[in-house]
């Protein structure tokens, strides 16, 4: 009897034991990949691929969660195992299809996605989801994915495609729908989007990821409190899924940046929340990197600092710890700091994982420890690491700017005004200016060495841009004819008898919009005004023969400047004998 209690005994803890493994099951890993608790994830799917070595799609979502969290290479082994585990895995292969993705190997990407559609079944909709989610993936060296920043019209268009084949497979399938909405977003079709998402929610009205989804569209349509009622919804189903606050936090900061009344009152909102985000997840050092990302966006550089320096004394610390450390140090001007962790980063770091902003902050550091030549080398390396992201265009190009790097200032700016949806008219300008001072160095060169020419292709480029300003303005601006008619008279002919006059309409504008004004003008006016009516006077003298015309004008620069070099020479030749 005693022998059989004992037995019983033992047969029960094995019971207890086996509940145990059973409840850490792979739908429990896949929650709390829903929910970005990925430490605790990991530490499931860790188990469970040694406990269920023999299926595939545990070390799918292990490689999954390692991509979330950006360890690349560690993703693909543990797909690689899972494909060594079954060959016809599909999830495995639209894993590996992700991680090419990122790696900008399109090839090998299309490759692998292909053969996870093929492998999939009629009616299994999973690979078509992460093969559209792999889509969605920031590739490497840009922001992060359609939570806000751009998605490459080819990569939505490719999941869209993608994710209608798996809406097809199952119909009901809400992480289809949800991720289907995103692809939409990220382009803007907002319709689309929120009629995926309303599918989603048609099927479980009570779906947090769906809720909080449609919640994320109303913000970018700036309906703020339609958005805080679907987080609300989400919270309601669920208390602790994290995205609900994090996406909250966001709604809050882009609330305060639009309404200056709400600002103090939105980014504590937006911190709170932030934090409640972090406290549902596991406070890993991902966790925290992704709190290091929202400080940059509050513009709280100062706690980024601190949280980037306890990140980077961990022995399990991230790299990419040392780029927040680096641009928060650079903000609160501790030059040296930010100098030897960006160095860091971008040394030692897989030169894909690299951004134009990295380089931009060690040049701008650079150039604050007074080493130009190597900051103007950085400011010149991000101009030239990826032209998609316009954005950051007009970041360097000031930066080149106040250094008077004015062509290669031109060539920035006409990148960021061109392209940006954030350029101003005065960037436009700028543009202008930096060619036309460009090719005014060019031509002080060439005064003294003979053999060269300057570049008249810069004047073609400073008056492109200063034409489609003037056209822009509301009205006339004398700043702006000025410098046209300056570009002009270079563009004109050098030979005063063969004078084409082009920029004969400008200065007559300029002297008219100043004359207007009234009073007495300043001195740096007085001198544009001579430069305007010598000009003319020219021009009345060589092309009109009009010799009354040309001794009006140059009594009116005279009048301003009669120590001018162009005004004595007038009178003391052509005017002298009239």
């Amino acid at each position: 009897m005693k022998m059989i209690k004992k037995m019983a005994a033992a047969g029960l803890g094995l019971l207890l034991l086996g509940s145990s493994a059973f409840a850490q099951s792979l739908d429990d890993a896949k929650k709390a990949i829903d929910a970005e608790q990925y430490q605790k994830a990991k530490s499931m799917l860790k188990t469970l691929t040694t406990t269920q070595a023999d299926k595939d799609e545990n070390y799918f979502y292990l490689g999954w969660v390692y991509l979330k969290q950006d360890y690349i290479d560690s993703a693909k082994a543990v797909f690689n195992k899972g494909i060594n585990v079954n060959g016809k895995s599909a999830l495995n292969f639209a894993g590996l299809g992700a991680v090419a993705h990122i790696e900008k190997d399109n090839a090998t990407a299309t490759t692998n996605f292909n053969t996870a559609i093929s492998l999939a079944g009629k009616k299994n909709s999973t690979p078509f989801l992460y093969v559209g989610l792999s889509y969605l993936l920031p590739v490497s060296g840009s922001a992060v994915g359609p939570n806000g920043s751009a998605v490459a019209p080819a990569d939505a268009n490719a999941a869209i495609t993608i994710l209608n084949q798996g809406k097809l497979a199952n119909p009901r399938d809400i992480d289809v729908l949800i991720a289907l909405g995103d692809a939409y977003r990220s382009q803007l079709k907002s319709t689309d989007a929120y009629n995926a998402y309303s599918s989603a929610l048609a099927i479980d009205p009570n779906s947090p990821a769906a809720n909080v989804a449609e919640g994320v569209l109303w913000r970018f349509a700036d309906n703020y409190d339609g958005a805080y009622q679907q987080f609300q919804k989400a919270i309601t189903a669920n208390p602790n899924y994290g995205p609900a606050y994090r996406e909250w936090a966001e709604t809050a900061l882009r609330q305060a940046g639009s309404d200056p009344s709400l600002y103090d009152a939105k980014v504590k909102e937006a911190a709170d929340n932030y934090k409640k985000f972090i406290s549902l997840t596991d406070y890993s050092v991902e966790s925290q990197m992704r709190y290091a990302d929202f400080l940059i966006r509050t513009k709280d550089f100062v706690t980024l600092q601190k949280v980037a320096q306890d990140l980077s004394a961990s022995a399990k610390s991230n790299l990419r710890v040392y780029r927040y450390l680096g641009y928060a140090a650079y903000q609160n001007k501790d030059y040296q700091t930010a100098l030897s962790a960006l160095t860091k980063w971008v040394t030692e770091a897989d030169p894909k994982r690299l951004l134009p902003s990295d380089y931009l902050y060690l040049g701008r550091i650079e150039i604050a420890l007074k080493n130009d030549s190597l900051g103007i080398m950085n400011l010149r390396k991000a101009l030239t690491l990826d032209t998609t992201q316009v954005d950051i265009y007009g970041e360097i190009a000031n930066s080149l700017y106040a250094l008077k790097k004015f062509q290669e200032a031109g060539d920035a700016y006409h990148v960021y005004a061109e392209h940006s949806r954030l350029a101003k008219l005065m960037d436009h300008f700028h543009e202008g200016y930096s060619y036309y001072q460009a090719y005014m160095a060019q031509a002080r060169q060439a005064q003294t060495v003979k053999t060269m020419k300057p570049d008249s292709t810069l004047l073609t480029k400073s008056d492109s841009a200063l034409t489609y300003v003037e056209r822009k303005v509301p009205n006339p601006n004398a700043a702006i004819v000025y410098l046209q008619a300056q570009v002009k008279d270079f563009e004109d002919s050098g030979d005063r008898n063969n004078i084409k006059g082009l920029a004969k309409p400008f200065y007559e504008q300029y002297i008219q919009l100043i004359l207007a004004k009234g009073g007495t003008p300043a001195d740096d006016i007085k001198s544009n005004l001579v430069d305007a009516y010598t000009y003319l006077g020219n021009y009345a003298e060589f092309k009109d023969k009009d010799h009354a015309k040309a001794m009006g004008y140059f009594n009116q620069a005279k009048e301003l400047d009669p120590t001018d070099a162009r005004v004595t020479y007038y009178f003391s030749t052509a005017g002298k004998s009239k």
